[in-house]
């Protein structure tokens, strides 16, 4: 058996993990959802990552999955209580020193973004076709009313760690993300953490979408996991109509 500690991304709660969280459940498993205090402007980062620790348990087999900007806070729990394996899940990658607030310009983010809202024939202001575009329409209202506002604090702080922390890392990459595209993902992955991300079908947007499909995913030893990297620079759902 082992426990899983989700971290969402940013304006998020525990409600996003509850079709994953069910799956996992339903296997066997331990799982905590922990809300961070993303509407206290007085919490950053080391708040973030107390959240979480203090969701752990004692126990030995702790898988830690954050997602989006999540990543920020993630290495800074692995530094704070054991955890067997870190899952980046289309998260945010940063460096020693790098403010969240910083790193979109410092990755990038805008020309790979604008280049898949090109590849996608969407308008950048489409926050539904960018986020929700394959999750079940009944899901997407509920998730907008399970929207927090997001504290800018954390975005203005410098990442405190000097390193990566030793915990071993996967990144697990969703091919059909529009906010996080994979063609750039898949750099900052290579750059930032020097491995090969695994991949799997799905936006951003994924545990509400294919929590089944997830959830294999994150039983799969590491080594198990899909590595396919498409090349063509634009990563579009076959299965979605624009």
């Amino acid at each position: 058996m082992t426990e899983y500690v989700f971290i969402p991304g940013a304006g998020s709660d525990s409600w996003y993990w509850h079709r994953l969280a069910s799956e996992l459940r339903s296997r066997g498993h331990r799982v905590a959802t922990p809300d961070l205090p993303c509407d206290d402007d007085a919490a950053g980062l080391p708040e973030y990552a107390d959240t979480v620790a203090a969701a752990i348990s004692d126990h030995t087999d702790t898988v830690l999955v954050a997602h989006s900007f999540g990543g920020f806070t993630a290495p800074l729990v692995c530094r704070r209580v054991p955890v067997r394996r870190l899952v980046l899940l289309s998260a945010m990658i940063p460096r020693p020193g790098e403010a969240p607030g910083e790193w979109w310009a410092n990755t990038g983010y805008e020309h790979a973004r604008r280049r898949q809202d090109e590849c996608d024939g969407r308008h950048p202001d489409d926050e539904d076709a960018l986020f929700f575009h394959d999750v079940p329409p009944e899901l997407a209202a509920q998730a907008r009313e399970h929207s927090r506002r997001q504290s800018a604090t954390p975005f203005t702080e410098p990442w405190p760690l000097p390193t990566w922390p030793a915990t071993p890392t996967t990144f697990l990459l969703c091919r059909h993300d529009r906010f996080l595209p994979a063609a750039f993902m898949r750099r900052i992955v290579a750059e930032r953490l020097g491995v090969v991300p695994h991949e799997i079908d799905g936006g951003h947007m994924i545990p509400l979408a294919h929590p089944r499909q997830l959830a294999d995913q994150l039983e799969a030893s590491p080594h198990e996991l899909d590595t396919t990297v498409n090349t063509t620079g634009c990563d579009r759902d076959p299965r979605r109509p624009e």
